[in-house]
Formats: C-alpha cells, sequence, structure tokens
C-alpha cells in the first residue's frame, strides 16, 4: 500500500550538511508518522527522529539534537532530514520509515510498517 524511497545520501566531511529525502506514495494521510532510522557497521537500528505530515512537531534522539531537522513538503508527499553539523558518529545507512497506525512517534523499529530502502551517509573526518 505505502512505497518510500529515500535519497541524497553520500559522502561529507565532517562539519558538512546534506539533506535526506524520503518520497511516499500510495496509501497515506495526514495522521501517519514518517521516522529516520540509521544503522551503522556492526550496530543496531537506531532512532533518529520522528514527525507526522500534519503537524510541525518533531522528536530528536538527544545524539542530533539541535544539529537535525524534520520537515515535509505534503503536497510532494515528501519527508526530509536536514543534517547539519555532521560528525563522524553520524555515518550510517539512513532509513525512512511509516508508522500508519499512530503510535506516537516510536523510538522502536518494530512499530514502524513501511521501509525505504536506506541511503548511505559516510562522514570523512
Amino acid at each position: 500500500q505505502v512505497q518510500l524511497v529515500e535519497s541524497g545520501g553520500g559522502l561529507v566531511q565532517a562539519g558538512g550538511s546534506l539533506r535526506l529525502s524520503c518520497a511516499a506514495s500510495g496509501r497515506t494521510i495526514g495522521s501517519d508518522t514518517m521516522a529516520w532510522f540509521r544503522q551503522a557497521p556492526g550496530k543496531e537500528r537506531e532512532f533518529v527522529a520522528a514527525k507526522s505530515w500534519d503537524y510541525a512537531s518533531a522528536r530528536y534522539a538527544d545524539s542530533v539534537k539541535g544539529r537535525f531537522t524534520m520537515s515535509s513538503d505534503n503536497a510532494k508527499k515528501q519527508m526530509y532530514l536536514q543534517m547539519n553539523s555532521l560528525e563522524t558518529e553520524d555515518t550510517a545507512v539512513y532509513y525512512c520509515a511509516l508508522d500508519r497506525r499512530m503510535r506516537g512517534g516510536s523510538t522502536w523499529p518494530n512499530n514502524y510498517d513501511y521501509w525505504g530502502q536506506g541511503t548511505q551517509v559516510t562522514v570523512s573526518p
């Protein structure tokens, strides 16, 4: 019912910026919660941020507060993650996810029903 496609990853030097995009298609509604997770080699999938289509407020992991910002273009059905002041520890595959059942912006990956393919972000020192 829903497809998510991430883009915008790449290689950037520490201190630089990237903007990731997640394009959604299929059955989406404003109350859907969108989230970004990331997974580095040898580590578990980690919550980054969450936001719904209809509400401006967002939830962020402590590790990215003040550096990352979620926003959306609802007409284009795209969710964005603006990443500033990138650090080497931000290196990971970043995934877009959707919770269709209003579970409150959970940090638990299993609460998300749809996932994109991931996009690699590499931050060099």
